[in-house]
């Protein structure tokens, strides 16, 4: 298999090499991604290391890392420190992908995408939506609903729905000319870090409200994710509740064994 794989890149390499005036780093994207499209490295198998791509095709670490850049650009790897680069399914172009692995992962969510605010007030949580949200029901909080929308893409990607607490409502004054996460606001202008995230992902299904802007039938499937951001004292900030069509989102998470 390891001499079928180095014939195979050489091959690929050498065609792209006749292309006169090509980027070395795309030449041997080309290689490692005719070797992927061709089942060589399945979905789920992991790529060569930096080191042993920077020797089979001759290049600078820096050319094997801009190669792998335009295969995760291209929605055929994923990178991760200390894990390597595996092959992934490829995306439909309006898939929306989270990888995460830290609360840091989460800045980049929001990347390439716009938030459309349709609807921005105080509102008092009853007790149905205190179940939802999970906060304690009758407080006042600052809740912030709209349509996300990737660059690109025709239909949006989620409806979202922020709830911030009342202490930190002050932040919606920002939010018109903002079209990142909320809760790195929030850390800037009140001297506080977020130090835990709570996730949950249910199974829902699409309102019939929702299916219009979704070009989407009523009752399809989705999942509804809430993120509960909560500070070092343990005081709920944030919390969020994204519903993506399950056609449209995949959720992917990395873990790892604790030791003791």
């Amino acid at each position: 298999m390891d001499q079928k794989i180095d014939m195979t890149g050489r091959r690929a390499a050498e065609k792209t090499t006749q292309k006169s005036g090509q980027p070395l780093y795309l030449r041997v994207a080309a290689a490692l991604k005719e070797e992927i499209l061709s089942g060589i490295h399945p979905v789920g198998a992991q790529l060569p290391t930096e080191h042993d791509l920077c020797a089979r095709f001759a290049v600078s670490r820096f050319t094997v890392r801009e190669a792998l850049r335009q295969l995760r650009d291209d929605g055929l790897v994923m990178s991760r420190q200390g894990a390597g680069t595996v092959v992934v399914p490829a995306s439909a172009p309006d898939l929306y992908v989270l990888h995460a692995m830290s609360i840091n992962d989460l800045l980049n969510f929001t990347t390439n995408t716009r938030f459309e605010i349709e609807q921005m007030k105080m509102l008092a949580v009853d007790e149905p939506l205190a179940a939802r949200i999970g906060v304690p029901g009758g407080d006042e909080w600052l809740t912030i609903c709209g349509f996300r929308h990737a660059e690109g893409g025709e239909a949006p990607v989620c409806w979202t729905e922020y709830y911030i607490n009342r202490e930190f409502a002050a932040v919606g004054r920002l939010l018109p000319r903002h079209s990142g996460p909320i809760f790195p606001l929030i850390e800037d202008l009140f001297a506080l870090n977020i130090a835990e995230v709570q996730q949950e992902v249910t199974a829902v299904l699409i309102s019939r409200e929702q299916a219009l802007r979704y070009h989407v039938g009523e009752g399809t499937a989705a999942l509804e994710v809430r993120r509960i951001y909560k500070a070092a004292d343990g005081k709920i900030v944030q919390v969020t509740l994204n519903v993506h069509p399950t056609s449209r989102f995949r959720l992917s998470m990395t873990m790892r064994r604790v030791k003791g």
